[in-house]
């Protein structure tokens, strides 16, 4: 597929837009079916929901499949910015969100947030501390999918972007666990080690695998120039779809809430949108101080700015449910995650002069 002809599909474009009917739909099935949603997860194996894993790995399949790891082999001729993307992602990125997560959330608006909540293992937390585990998730997920068009977008290096998103979907698979259990247990959140293990297994390691081989066979017996341009355009409303399903469950439970309290969704996206902004700014600041060319420095930007909020949801509700303040933080990033990150391409365009 020519690089000309890249654009965001319906489905990405207005995925705020899908994401808000979703949360309409899903406050109308809680309300009169409730039964629905509650029976779907009950139908689990070690607190895994089947139905919910099904759709999971349909958001996760499809991401993996364009996945190039052939490119991972030539970053070793440009190390910088990827070595830029590295220490942002996993050395400061995870630790500034928890950082604003607990200054607006555990501070500033604690009095503005509902009390209590009983999560998926039977803990009763403090629902200020969900919605921070629920920042932390999306924090120590640096995004894969959607950063290859905010890229593009950007006019960025489209190389350099596919090897950060090979490095990451490998990074993710040793660091993602340990690093967010550090985070949860600073938060004095419940610590399944064994679902985290299993979540980035589920959500990470075996869409991964799947992926790979996906894409390996079909190029060998169809070729690139049909898996760009009949394949692929078929994966992202599948991904997306199986997004929107998941998120008309999560309002199903959370639909009581945001009628009474709907303060708390907007309440939850000022952290998310600082932090956003934040990481943003650092990583272009260090990109000019390291004198990358602006289309390595755009996309280094873009990585760290956006998150993997499909495994940020999965992970959330595997380890505290659907009916989780964590579950709802996560979403709320799925929510701010378009019209930022269109923001920030604009911020890069304008300012591609400060870079030679």
């Amino acid at each position: 597929m020519q690089q000309a002809e890249k654009k965001l599909s319906i489905f990405e474009k207005y995925l705020t837009l899908w994401v808000g009917l979703c949360i309409v739909a899903g406050i109308l099935l809680g309300r009169f079916f409730p039964g629905v949603a509650r029976y779907l997860d009950s139908l689990s194996v070690a607190q895994v929901s089947i139905p919910i894993a099904i759709c999971l790995f349909f958001m996760m399949y499809p991401i993996m499949v364009k996945i190039d790891f052939a490119e991972v082999v030539k970053a070793g001729k440009n190390p910088k910015p990827v070595l830029l993307t590295l220490v942002v992602n996993w050395g400061i990125k995870p630790f500034t969100m928890y950082a604003i997560a607990w200054f607006f959330l555990a501070y500033v608006f604690k009095g503005m947030l509902p009390g209590m909540e009983i999560v998926k293992n039977g803990s009763t937390v403090e629902l200020f501390r969900s919605y921070i585990s629920g920042a932390i998730l999306l924090g120590i997920a640096p995004c894969t999918a959607m950063v290859l068009m905010w890229g593009y977008l950007a006019k960025g290096n489209d190389g350099h972007t596919l090897v950060m998103v090979a490095i990451n979907s490998l990074t993710m698979l040793f660091l993602y666990a340990p690093l967010g259990g550090f985070l949860l247990r600073v938060n004095r959140m419940p610590i399944p080690w064994i679902t985290i293990l299993l979540s980035v297994l589920i959500y990470v390691a075996l869409p991964l695998v799947a992926g790979y081989f996906t894409r390996k066979k079909i190029l060998q017996a169809r070729g690139r120039e049909w898996f760009d341009n009949k394949f692929l355009p078929y994966l992202t409303p599948v991904s997306i779809t199986a997004l929107l399903f998941t998120l008309v469950l999560l309002f199903s439970f959370k639909g009581e809430l945001i009628i009474k309290q709907p303060q708390v969704i907007g309440l939850i996206a000022i952290p998310l949108t600082i932090q956003t902004f934040l990481i943003f700014g650092i990583t272009y600041w260090l990109a000019k101080i390291l004198k990358l060319t602006y289309e390595d420095a755009a996309p280094s930007a873009m990585i760290g700015a956006s998150n993997h909020f499909e495994v940020a949801i999965a992970t959330a509700t595997m380890l505290y449910g659907l009916n989780s303040g964590a579950a709802l933080a996560t979403v709320v990033g799925v929510l701010t995650e378009v019209p930022i990150m269109l923001a920030l391409v604009r911020i890069c365009l304008a300012t591609k002069k400060w870079f030679k």
